[in-house]
């Protein structure tokens, strides 16, 4: 499904403070899979979910997804791409206070212009399978971390999209919640999806869920179990 090749990134390119985050960096991701990239802080996991996501551009290097090759496409193709074939859940989760938890969790399909009704039937069928249905029109800032999580996975879902990815998505939560997302990517994965997970969290990288771990370190992949 996704295919970098020879994949580098560095911000502020000819400047005092430059910066390369990723070096070369060759990947083939299968439809289906699921993938952790460990390292540190600073090793590129945030980087490369972003690249592969269609949210930053590299400085060099291919992307293909789908077989096909999108590296120079322009923003609102790469926009069209992001929608439809990734579905996001942030470290933060990145909701929006003030916002209902349904509002929240239909705000990327509004860009696909389906009509409202069905918009609403999804995002409440989504927060039902993650048993926060009683919240829907709660303001998400009253939740607990453990529902915004849930709702933050609901919006990835919004789409139907191929692949879900989820930077640190366990950072925040104690082991008993971490356990529980863990339940949800197994739930991903049953119907036929793609899951990408930048982690250190040991709970993540030695799940039997996980069918691939990508190590990182200093931008470049040191290794591959």
């Amino acid at each position: 499904m996704i295919e970098l090749q020879a994949i580098s990134k560095t911000f502020r390119d000819g400047g005092v403070n430059r910066f390369t985050a990723l070096r070369h960096i060759d990947l083939f991701v299968a439809q289906g899979q699921v993938v952790v990239f460990k390292g540190p802080s600073g090793s590129g996991k945030t980087t490369l979910l972003g690249i592969i996501g269609c949210m930053a551009r590299p400085t060099s290097g291919r992307i293909r997804i789908r077989g096909r090759e999108v590296t120079h496409f322009p923003e609102h193709v790469l926009s069209r791409i992001r929608r439809d074939a990734f579905g996001f859940v942030f470290q933060r989760f990145n909701l929006i206070p003030g916002v209902s938890v349904l509002e929240n969790v239909m705000l990327p399909g509004y860009p696909t212009r389906k009509p409202q009704r069905e918009l609403r039937q999804r995002a409440f069928v989504l927060l039902e399978r993650f048993g926060i249905h009683s919240k829907a029109h709660q303001a998400v800032q009253y939740l607990s971390g453990g529902e915004q999580q849930r709702t933050a996975i609901a919006r990835a879902l919004i789409n139907d999209p191929e692949c879900v990815i989820a930077d640190e998505p366990t950072a925040h939560l104690d082991p008993e919640l971490s356990g529980r997302f863990m339940e949800i990517v197994s739930n991903i994965k049953a119907q036929g999806k793609t899951v990408l997970m930048g982690s250190h969290d040991p709970l993540l990288y030695n799940s039997q869920l996980v069918d691939r771990v990508i190590h990182l370190h200093y931008g470049r992949i040191a290794g591959k179990t």
